[in-house]
């Protein structure tokens, strides 16, 4: 029973794997299940056959993904012994995210919007978004246990604030390349030192 399980769980990341490339191209609302399966190597009734519908596999997708995600920045908490060192680790790992998977991070967005229109969806985003707050709380934990200081915000606040910042600089990727992303680190110098009491 284990096995088939096992086979269950393989096969559906893989359709997984296979879908976020083309909602990472395409969008949530331009791909559609067929879409999703014809940009895949798997035909629409093995995609039907483990996905009831395209809500179902793009959230089991989205949550296949971020599962990855919400450890990207541990090396750089482990990692920094000071905080500048942290400060400008974070920032470089910021930007090589967005260089190297900016249709990830755009279905991202994509998907928290829709989130606000469908429930089901919006339940799903919400225990991501829950996941991504906590990894970046862990960074500004870290930044502020370095520097000596305790932060002088909530966590939802800092979230809010980065978040805001990492968008920002993923449309400017998206509009003028990777020269866009050079702010990126200045932003983060400049906001980083103000999440924490003087």
């Amino acid at each position: 029973m284990g096995s088939v399980a096992n086979k269950t769980d393989r096969r559906r990341d893989e359709l997984a794997e296979s879908a976020l490339l083309t909602l990472g191209e395409m969008g949530y609302a331009r791909a559609s299940l067929r879409e999703i399966a014809g940009n895949s190597p798997f035909s629409h009734g093995v995609v039907h056959y483990y996905f009831q519908d395209k809500l179902e596999l793009v959230i089991y997708s989205v949550r296949y993904y971020k599962a990855r995600c919400v450890t990207r920045y541990d090396g750089v908490v482990a990692d920094s012994t000071t905080p500048d060192e942290l400060l400008e680790a974070f920032a470089a790992k910021l930007a090589e995210t967005i260089r190297d998977e900016a249709p990830m991070h755009r279905l991202w967005y994509d998907l928290r919007t829709q989130s606000l229109f469908e429930q089901p969806l919006r339940d799903a985003i919400t225990e991501i978004d829950g996941t991504l707050e906590a990894m970046i709380w862990r960074v500004v934990d870290r930044y502020a246990t370095l520097a000596g200081r305790p932060p002088s915000v909530p966590r939802a606040v800092a979230y809010g604030m980065l978040d805001g910042l990492f968008q920002q600089a993923l449309l400017a990727h998206a509009a003028h390349g990777a020269a866009a992303l050079d702010g990126l680190a200045a932003q983060i110098r400049t906001v980083l030192p103000l999440l924490l009491r003087p």
